[in-house]
């Protein structure tokens, strides 16, 4: 199955395991790179690279993505809390210096000191590391798979409404074709005729006259841009219709479409050329507006 991602897209999955009450959200908008911050309680920060490795292997590649866990301890197994009696001494010097030096009560008591967690360090075995990580994966993992289909269902909306403006600039295109060749004949003619009306009485070489009117309509001839034009849509259309991350592919692809549209713009001398040139940056525009949200 085809499918393009948005770059926005939000998941929560909640469950009771293990003595947890565990709540995890995903939740993501448009970013060059993938940005990831995670937001979980002091007690399981060793859970953080662990959730980053998850969601990084399930294909998530780009977007500021914000993960919120929440951990609900209902019962407690295998935590035992020390005193980082280094920092605390530190901490309490501390207190006192500012009570001194700004005259003020010393009113230093156990409850003040704990207040500052810092002084504190929860430990956990490994086994209980370990054992955390397994109650937290299936919630993790329900909570990632709601995330990542709320990313396919807005990238499929995407998709059909890129391909839909495709379409229109493919229209516009065929378009300019038949009109370029009259414009070319059109251009041939006037400056044939212009030449032998400044000349006048002067005889012409005629096979001079031609190549030089044959280098000018070649100059704004537009055959070459049209085909790569056709390549470039051919391979959009693939582009587009494969899976992963096609974001920064497509965007690049746009910018060399809206180059040969430019050119097409600048040679032509036919005024309805220069119309459709404007109708199709308009619509190229907002190709590239959509492809800024595609991961």
């Amino acid at each position: 199955m085809i499918m393009i991602k948005s770059m926005t897209g939000y998941g929560r999955a909640k469950k009771e395991i293990g003595g947890r009450n565990i709540l995890v959200e995903l939740k993501s908008v448009n970013n060059r790179y993938l940005d990831c911050t995670i937001k979980l309680p002091k007690l399981f920060g060793f859970l953080e690279e662990k959730i980053k490795s998850y969601v990084t292997a399930r294909g998530i590649s780009r977007g500021k993505l914000e993960i919120f866990v929440s951990i609900e301890v209902l019962e407690e197994i295998g935590v035992t809390v020390e005193l980082d009696r280094t920092y605390a001494k530190s901490y309490i010097d501390a207190l006192r210096r500012l009570a001194t030096e700004f005259d003020l009560a010393n009113d230093i008591s156990v409850m003040t000191v704990a207040a500052n967690r810092d002084i504190f360090a929860v430990k956990k075995a490994d086994e209980d590391m370990d054992r955390e990580w397994q109650n937290l994966l299936p919630v993790l993992e329900e909570a990632t798979d709601a995330f990542i289909a709320s990313r396919v269902r807005e990238g499929n909306n995407m998709r059909a409404d890129i391909l839909a403006k495709k379409a229109t600039v493919e229209s516009l295109v065929q378009r300019i074709a038949p009109l370029s060749e009259a414009d070319v004949k059109s251009q041939y003619a006037k400056i044939e005729a212009r030449i032998r009306q400044l000349l006048g009485d002067v005889s012409v070489d005629e096979g001079r006259l031609i190549t030089e009117c044959a280098l000018f309509a070649d100059k704004i001839a537009i055959d070459e841009e049209l085909v790569r034009l056709g390549s470039h849509f051919e391979a959009f259309e693939q582009i587009v219709s494969g899976d992963g991350p096609v974001g920064r592919k497509l965007d690049f692809l746009l910018q060399e479409i809206n180059r040969e549209t430019n050119t097409i713009g600048s040679k032509a001398c036919n005024v309805e050329i220069a119309k459709i040139v404007v109708e199709i940056k308009s619509e190229l525009e907002k190709i590239r507006e959509q492809i800024q949200n595609i991961e």
